[in-house]
C-alpha cells in the first residue's frame, strides 16, 4: 500500500473516534490520543514537505495550513484543524493513487525494439546486442520478429505492422528498397535489412527523448489556489508576526496581543480556500471513474474547463482499431466471401482474421481448403473444391469472371475511394469480386465530434499516421475538416506544440506508442482503452478505459462544471475570510465568532462541492458504459 494512503486511511481513522467522541462526552484521554494520531497521521508529511521548501526560501501553504491546524488545536478547536488534515492527506492519496495508476516506467518503450538482432556477415548470422549495430550492417528478420533497426530491405519481401509507429491497422507491404523502423513487426516473410541510422537516431530512440523532456519538464499546470499560496501564505505570516510584535513594542499586554494574533491566523487561514477549490475538483475525478476516465490529478480537470483545441488520432481512438470487411463487390457476395474465408483460413495476416471474422458473422458455411502458400506482400492462394483461390492484392492482369457485378478495375477504384483496402478474390485466375477491409469508426464518434465542436467552439483535428485515402475516408464520415495524415510521432506533437504557442489549450487523445509524444506535449492527454500502450499511459493525464469518444464531450462539461463550482466557492471564502479579517483588524472578533465564523464558511464550501457526487450523477450516466453495452448492429455495415 502507498504510505500515502496508509497517511489518509490512519488520519480518517482517527477523526472518525475523535469527532463524535468529543461530541457525545467520551473520555478526554481516549479523544485526545485520536486527535494527536490524525494531525500526526495526517500533517506528518505535508508539515516535512513545508519544512523542505521553507530551506530554499519558499512559504508554501502546507505549512501554514499544518500551523493553522495547531494553532486551531492550541485555542481548544482540534475539530477544525483535525478537518482540514483530513482533507490534505485524502487529496494527496488521490493524487498518489492516480500517479501510481497512470505512470509506468520510461523504459516501457524499449519492449518495442528487440534487445538483439541477427547480424548477417561473411562469416555467417551472429546474435548481437541491437545497440551494437552501426550503419552498414545486414540484419535477418524472420517472420513475426520485431525489426532491430531503422533502415533499407535489401532481400526478401513480407508485410511490416507498423501500428506501433503510425497507428496505422493495416500492413504494408515491404519489398527491396522499402525504409523499415525498429519496432515494427514482420508478416510471413523472411527480410535482409541494411542498417541506415545509428541507434540514437532510430525513430523508436526520438520518441523516447520527447518523452523523457516532457515528463521531467515541470509541470505546466498549477491549480488555482497554487498560484496564489505564495504571496497568501507569505501575507499571513507577515500580517499575523505583525499584530504580535508590534503592539508588544509599544507595551501591550501579551495575553490579549496573542490571543488577537492567534484569532488573525485562525479567521485568515487557507482552510475554507483549500476547501474551495479541492472537493468540486476530487468529486469531478471520483465521477469520471465511475464510468471508467481515470484522471491522474485536479490539475487535469481544471486544464480541461480551459480546451479550446482537440486533437485527435485515428486507430484506436476515432476507429475500432480493428480492420473488418465493409463493402462486398461480387454477383455472389455470401459465395465470395466463403470461399475468402477458406482460402485465408491458415493465414495470421490482419485481413485474413478480417474475412473469416465476416464469413462468422454472415454465419456462412466455409468449405475446407488444402495446398496454402502465403505470398509475403501478395496474398495467399489455397485449393477450394478442386479450383485455385487466390486473395490478394489488386493486379494489372486480373481477368473479369461472370458478369453481374462492377468489373476489377472499376471495383477496386470504387473501394479504394471509400478509404477501404481492396482485396481481390480470384478463382482459377478469373476475379470473381473485391473485397473492402477497413478500420471501422466508433460507434456515437460523429455526435461526439458534434459535441467537442459546440464545446470548444472548433472542430477536432485529425492528426495520424495512417494513408491519405482511410483518413480522409474517416475524416468525411465524422465531418472532420482539418485532416493531417501520414505523421510520424514527432510531426503530430509538432501541431500541438504549434496550437499551444498561439495560447491554445489541446486536448489530446490516442493510445498507440506512437501518441505517446502527443499526449506528452498537450495540456491534457489522455490515453486511449485499457490497452494503451504502457508509455502513451506513462505520457498522459489519464485513462479513458472505455468508449472515448463518447466521453470525451462529457469528461469537458463535467471539468467545466466543476470549475465554476471552485471559483463561486473561492468567492465565497475569501468573502468571508476578508470580513472576519477586518473586524479583528479594526476591531475586537471574539475568538468564539471567528473560529464559528471560520468553521461555517468552511463546511458550506466543502459541501457545496462535494454536492457535485450527487449533481454530477447526471453527467456520469451520459459517459457510456462500453461499446459492448450498445446492442449489437449500431453501426451498420455498407455492402455493395
Amino acid at each position: 500500500m502507498l504510505p500515502e494512503i496508509r497517511s489518509a486511511v490512519c488520519a480518517l481513522a482517527a477523526f472518525a473516534v475523535a469527532a463524535p467522541g468529543q461530541l457525545l462526552g467520551a473520555p478526554a484521554a481516549l479523544t485526545v490520543v485520536a486527535w494527536v494520531v490524525c494531525y500526526a497521521a495526517g500533517g506528518w508529511e505535508p508539515a516535512w514537505s513545508g519544512l523542505r521548501a521553507l530551506r530554499h526560501g519558499k512559504l508554501d501553504v502546507d505549512l501554514l495550513m499544518v500551523v493553522a491546524a495547531l494553532a486551531a488545536a492550541a485555542i481548544g478547536q482540534p475539530f477544525d484543524g483535525g478537518l482540514l488534515v483530513v482533507i490534505f492527506a485524502t487529496s494527496g492519496a488521490l493524487e498518489a493513487v492516480m500517479t501510481a495508476r497512470t505512470r509506468r516506467g520510461i523504459e516501457a518503450l524499449l519492449d518495442l525494439a528487440p534487445e538483439t538482432a541477427v547480424r548477417v556477415d561473411d562469416s555467417g548470422e551472429t546474435r548481437v546486442p541491437a545497440r551494437d549495430l552501426r550503419v552498414g550492417d545486414v540484419v535477418l528478420v524472420r517472420p513475426g520478429d520485431r525489426v532491430p533497426a531503422d533502415g533499407e530491405v535489401v532481400d526478401g519481401a513480407s508485410e511490416i505492422d507498423t501500428a506501433s509507429l503510425t497507428g496505422e491497422p493495416l500492413p504494408r507491404a515491404a519489398g527491396i528498397g522499402t525504409a523499415v523502423h525498429a519496432g515494427t513487426v514482420n508478416g510471413t516473410g523472411v527480410l535482409r535489412v541494411r542498417v541506415t541510422r545509428e541507434p540514437r537516431d532510430w525513430v523508436v530512440a526520438g520518441i523516447r527523448e520527447r518523452v523523457q523532456r516532457a515528463t521531467d519538464s515541470a509541470s505546466r499546470r498549477q491549480l488555482l489556489i497554487e498560484r496564489i499560496e505564495q504571496p497568501y501564505s507569505v501575507g499571513v505570516v507577515v500580517v499575523t508576526l505583525a499584530l504580535l510584535g508590534v503592539p508588544l513594542l509599544f507595551g501591550a499586554a501579551f495575553e490579549p496581543t496573542l490571543l488577537r494574533a492567534m484569532t488573525f491566523m485562525i479567521v485568515a487561514s487557507p482552510c475554507a480556500v483549500v476547501l474551495a477549490t479541492m472537493p468540486p475538483l476530487l468529486a469531478a475525478i471520483a465521477v469520471a471513474a465511475r464510468r471508467g476516465a481515470l484522471l491522474r490529478d485536479a490539475t487535469v480537470v481544471e486544464a480541461l474547463a480551459a480546451v479550446d483545441a482537440v486533437a485527435m488520432d485515428k486507430t484506436g481512438t476515432l476507429t475500432t482499431g480493428r480492420p473488418r470487411v465493409v463493402t462486398v463487390r461480387a454477383a455472389d457476395p455470401d459465395g465470395l466471401v466463403a470461399l475468402a474465408a477458406a482460402a485465408e483460413a491458415g493465414s495470421e495476416h490482419a485481413l485474413g482474421r478480417a474475412v473469416r471474422e465476416e464469413a462468422e458473422r454472415r454465419r456462412l458455411t466455409v468449405p475446407a481448403a488444402s495446398a496454402f502458400v502465403a505470398e509475403p506482400g501478395i496474398g495467399v492462394r489455397a485449393t477450394v473444391g478442386g479450383r485455385e483461390v487466390t486473395v490478394g492484392r489488386p493486379s494489372r492482369g486480373d481477368a473479369a469472371g461472370p458478369a453481374g457485378w462492377i468489373g476489377p478495375a472499376g471495383a477496386v477504384e470504387d473501394v479504394e475511394g471509400s478509404g477501404a483496402t481492396a482485396v481481390v478474390v480470384s478463382v482459377d485466375g478469373e476475379v470473381r469480386g473485391v473485397l473492402g477491409i477497413a478500420d471501422d469508426v466508433r460507434p456515437g464518434a460523429a455526435s461526439a465530434v458534434d459535441a467537442l465542436t459546440r464545446l470548444t467552439g472548433a472542430a477536432p483535428v485529425l492528426l495520424t499516421g495512417d494513408a491519405a485515402r482511410p483518413a480522409a475516408a474517416v475524416a468525411a464520415r465524422l465531418g472532420l475538416v482539418d485532416v493531417r495524415s501520414g505523421l510520424l510521432p514527432d510531426d503530430k506533437a509538432d501541431v500541438v506544440e504549434a496550437w499551444r504557442r498561439d495560447g491554445r489549450t489541446v486536448l489530446a487523445a490516442g493510445d498507440g506508442v506512437n501518441d505517446a509524444p502527443l499526449l506528452a506535449v498537450a495540456d491534457v492527454g489522455l490515453a486511449v482503452g485499457a490497452g494503451a500502450s504502457a508509455l502513451s499511459v506513462q505520457a498522459g493525464d489519464g485513462v479513458l478505459l472505455r468508449d472515448p469518444m463518447a466521453v470525451l464531450p462529457a469528461l469537458v462539461e463535467l471539468a467545466r462544471r466543476a470549475t465554476r463550482v471552485a471559483r463561486a466557492n473561492l468567492v465565497v471564502a475569501g468573502a468571508v475570510i476578508a470580513g472576519l479579517v477586518t473586524w479583528d483588524l479594526v476591531g475586537t472578533l471574539p475568538l468564539v465568532l471567528g473560529v464559528a465564523g471560520h468553521e461555517l464558511s468552511t463546511v458550506v464550501v466543502c459541501l457545496n462541492g462535494l454536492r457535485l457526487l450527487v449533481g454530477g450523477a447526471r453527467v456520469a450516466r451520459e459517459l457510456p458504459l462500453s461499446a459492448a453495452d450498445r446492442a449489437e448492429g449500431s453501426s451498420e455495415v455498407v455492402r455493395g
